[in-house]
């Protein structure tokens, strides 16, 4: 059984992510962003995604690692989703089946 802290935890978490979404949105809504404003906008879920995934360059887990390299692969030929999707699942998978 899930703890109550977990489900705590994860409903603060999406209540967060909802919010900074929404208030983003209210800052920003009447105003005309500038080309360099919007690049960065745009780059931010790549940043997020290359912080996550950094730590495990030096991990000594040979799952992760090939999680890894399947995921950079992916990256070069596909969208953001389907690079997530491949990389969570090749890590689960890839972590599942090691002994």
């Amino acid at each position: 059984m899930i703890s109550y802290t977990t489900v705590l935890s994860i409903l603060a978490m999406a209540v967060t992510t909802y919010l900074t979404r929404i208030l983003g949105y209210l800052a920003l809504r009447n105003r005309t962003l500038s080309p360099r404003a919007m690049q960065v906008l745009e780059s931010a879920p790549g940043c997020v995604l290359i912080s996550v995934i950094a730590p495990h360059f030096v991990s000594n887990r040979v799952e992760d690692l090939l999680a890894l390299a399947v995921t950079v692969l992916a990256a070069t030929r596909l969208s953001m989703l389907p690079t997530v999707l491949l990389g969570v699942t090749t890590a689960g998978l890839l972590r599942t089946l090691s002994f």
